[in-house]
């Protein structure tokens, strides 16, 4: 009994620094997942770079304006699959046996992991923090986290498209509803670690977009005019 008081005092005073280490550790492997990105994967079997055409980001939208419908599909399969990954998988990591699922609040693990996952994507450190904005990512970490928000947010991302034509304008609008769908259906409600994830994300997915709402302002963003459902017939 005495012999082991040591042991138990020496796993006391590490267990903070191996919980941090832990923590470290997922979030940096989330990162390196997010820094995968699918139109840099996908330009390579095409013997392209996605960031040398059009707006030169490297996202979906971008894909499906330069290189067509199969390849922003393969691009956004990767994207959500990450997203989808870091979350559902990299928090109940074990790493080597030293920590259990337990000993932390799965909650903040999986909101580190999807933040981490997200900087990844649009900082990937791959190449050259130059990636996309987010948005397609995010598709993947609320699939596994908070699925019902996708049966509203992207209903809603859909009609704007469709009535306006501006991928970011939608994309912008269904990063809005997030927190509020977080307010109303999370179980935690918006005051809560996840709650404040949602406003977090819902001001960063604005952010990275903050290039389209300049160029919706100058009347420059261009439009998917054959999705719009009224559109001015020249």
């Amino acid at each position: 009994m005495f012999m082991l008081a040591p042991v138990v005092w020496q796993l006391q005073f590490n267990l903070p620094n191996i919980i941090s280490m832990a923590l470290l550790i997922k979030l940096a492997l989330s990162y390196l997942l997010g820094s995968v990105s699918g139109s840099m994967l996908m330009g390579k079997l095409k013997g392209v770079d996605i960031r040398e055409m059009g707006s030169g980001n490297a996202g979906g939208t971008n894909a499906f304006r330069t290189m067509g419908t199969s390849f922003a599909l393969g691009v956004l399969f990767i994207d959500v699959l990450k997203g989808f990954i870091a979350v559902k998988f990299v928090p109940s990591l074990k790493l080597g046996g030293i920590l259990t699922t337990n000993s932390l609040n799965m909650e903040f693990i999986h909101i580190l992991c999807s933040i981490g996952v997200v900087l990844g994507h649009v900082y990937p450190v791959y190449y050259g923090f130059k990636g996309g904005k987010g948005a397609g990512t995010m598709v993947g970490v609320l699939a596994a986290l908070f699925p019902i928000y996708l049966i509203i947010g992207l209903p809603i991302w859909l009609l704007i498209l469709i009535f306006s034509g501006y991928v970011g304008l939608s994309t912008i609008i269904a990063a809005i509803v997030f927190p509020i769908c977080t307010h109303i259906f999370y179980l935690k409600g918006i005051y809560s670690p996840f709650g404040l994830f949602s406003v977090m994300i819902a001001l960063f997915i604005i952010y990275t977009h903050r290039s389209n709402i300049h160029r919706m302002v100058d009347g420059k963003e261009n439009r998917f005019d054959k999705l719009m459902l009224f559109r001015r017939n020249n």
